[in-house]
Parts: structure tokens; sequence; C-alpha cells
């Protein structure tokens, strides 16, 4: 029953999103958010390879546009966020803590409609598939799948003005898959060789080679690269940290295998164009976790000098799946496998 459970699950998951999604308009969004404690239900573990669960929680709201979670970048207030759906909308709020400092809600929410080039709100078509966020500088970028491209909204005011411009993403349109293209937008530290260059990462647009396309949009290193594609995990997001090593993260969801997740830490000085970049996995969970589709990443420096990472996952709109928020300490580089 239980691996029926799981395939029913699959199948859903697999199904969502090929149509669009009738959405009223946006505005404020009152959240509520259940506590998660344990990262495996019914244990006291903690350790999951070089992460260290801190806590989390699955997100409901009585609007009805919660849901498609793509991607996530806190404020350096490590409070305050924004996040994109894959419906075409933005998602802002808060973050709050309890006395231990874990996650206990989200306040102050607003979910409103994205506004193309053209000024028109087109939320839940593929021409506002959003995928990758990014915070830079005065400006928000975002990229897009099935219309693909990268845009550039003003900040403050990107909830309720058009892109001032895009970014050539330099990968031929042509070789990138409708609904598996842009899905990763990250920035490098402006200290690393990148020099605080955007870097995006297809999820499922393969070389001939069957590696992930990639590129660095900007920067001294302006060109392209790919990144090693194996075992069945697809690219969903990613993060840059302190010292220019990239975290990426890859889910995988099907029939053969189930659900899983995991995060790879590629060096930063592998990223570069022509490179065929991989990287350690050091990170790595399966339906016997608390996960679902887990889309969004970001991480931040806490008060104590330790990285802090928090995911988020897209519930496709599904009664089978959740919207969940996890946060993680970042503890050291062991390994939970090695390609």
């Amino acid at each position: 029953m239980k691996r029926l459970c799981r395939a029913t699950m699959l199948v859903v998951m697999l199904l969502a999103g090929c149509g669009p999604v009738d959405t009223p308009e946006g505005g404020s969004a009152d959240i509520h958010a259940t506590a998660i404690s344990a990262f495996k239900p019914r244990s006291e573990q903690t350790r999951f390879g070089a992460l260290e669960f801190l806590g989390g929680l699955e997100l409901s709201s009585s609007n009805a546009l919660l849901g498609a979670l793509s991607a996530i970048r806190f404020r350096p207030d490590q409070r305050h966020f924004v996040s994109v759906l894959d419906t075409g909308h933005w998602l802002t709020g808060s973050i709050e803590r309890d006395e231990d400092g874990r996650l206990k809600g989200v306040v102050d929410a607003r979910i409103m409609p994205m506004i193309d080039r053209f000024g028109e709100t087109d939320a839940g078509t593929g021409a506002m598939d959003a995928e990758g966020l990014v915070l830079r500088g005065n400006h928000v970028l975002v990229s897009y799948e099935q219309n693909h491209r990268v845009d550039s909204y003003p900040d403050p005011g990107f909830e309720t003005s058009p892109p001032d411009g895009s970014i050539p993403i330099l990968i031929p349109k042509k070789q990138l898959r409708a609904n598996r293209s842009l899905e990763a937008l990250m920035i490098a530290p402006q200290s690393s060789p990148l020099a605080g260059a955007t870097v995006t990462v297809a999820e499922r647009s393969l070389d001939d080679q069957g590696n992930m396309l990639a590129a660095i949009l900007d920067g001294p290193l302006r060109g392209r690269f790919t990144v090693r594609h194996y075992d069945d995990f697809d690219v969903s997001d990613g993060v840059f940290l302190p010292d220019g090593d990239l975290l990426l993260l890859e889910r995988r969801f099907d029939l053969a295998h189930g659900i899983g997740v995991r995060i790879r830490r590629i060096a930063g000085t592998d990223i570069r164009p022509d490179a065929v970049a991989d990287g350690k996995v050091i990170f790595e969970a399966n339906a016997d976790d608390q996960i679902d589709n887990m889309e969004g990443l970001d991480a931040f420096s806490a008060e104590d000098g330790t990285i802090h990472l928090i995911m988020v996952s897209d519930d496709n709109h599904s009664i089978l799946q959740r919207s969940l928020m996890l946060e993680f300490r970042l503890r050291d580089d062991s390994l939970v496998s090695q390609k």
C-alpha cells in the first residue's frame, strides 16, 4: 500500500503543471505554518550528510495562490524574503522564529502577479513560468522556462513593475527543452574568480554527452559550460557559498526510484567557460524523510558565523503534495557519496 501511495503521488507530480492555473487576483496571504521538528519522522537523528536539520514548516493558506514555490532569496536581515511561483507570481514575506531560534511561521505575506515586458499579467501561462531568482543590487533577476529568458525587475518596485531589461542567456534557445530549461539562477561572490557573475544551470537540457547546459551570463569569465548529469537527478536551484563554491540542489521523482533530493558541492574554480563541472554529494534524502518536490535553495551566514540553508518545495497545487520550508546548518564538507 505504501508503494501504491508513492506511485500515485509520483504520477500526480509528473502530470502537474501541464495546463494553466485558474488564479484570482493577488494580495495579502494569511499563511498557516505547522512545525516540523524531525527531518526523519519518529527519529532523533539531526545529522544528514554535511547538513544538520534545524527545523521546518509545512505551509498552507486560504489564499489559493499559495503553492508552486520555485525559488526563494532572503534579504540581508535574514528574515524578509522574495520568492517566485511558477504560476507567474511573486511571494514576499518574512519568517518568524521561536525562543530557540527555530522557524515558527511566515508573516506579512503578499502574493502578486508578475508583470511581463508588455505590461500584462499572464499568470498561469507558460510565458510566465518563473523558476530561478536572484537579488542583485537594485534589481531582481528571474529566469523563465518555456519562453526562455532572464528578465530584470527594479528593486524596490518589482511587484508592480514590468521588467526593465533582460540578460542574454548565451545558450541557444533551440537547445533548451520547453519545460526543462533555466531552472537555477545564482550570483557568485564578488571576491571569487567569477567576480559577482550571474550563473544559470538548465534542469534537463543536455548536450551531446548528456551533461546539463549552463552559462556564466556576465563578468570576466562570461561563457558557456556544462554540469555533469547522472543518477536521473535534475537541477532545481543552487546558491554560492561565501568561499565561492556552488551548492547545487537536485531532485528526482519517478516510478523506479521514488522521490529524492540531494545537494552537490561544486568547487568555484571548476566553473569556467567550456568546463564540465562536477562535485561531491554532501546531502541526500528520499521519501522516508520530510521532503517533497524540493525546488528552492538559499544560504546565509547566521549570527554564530555558520552557514544556514533554507529549502522550499513546489506542491504543484496538488492535494497530495506539500509546501515545505526546511532549515539546515552546513556543518562541514563530509560526503555521503562520491562520483
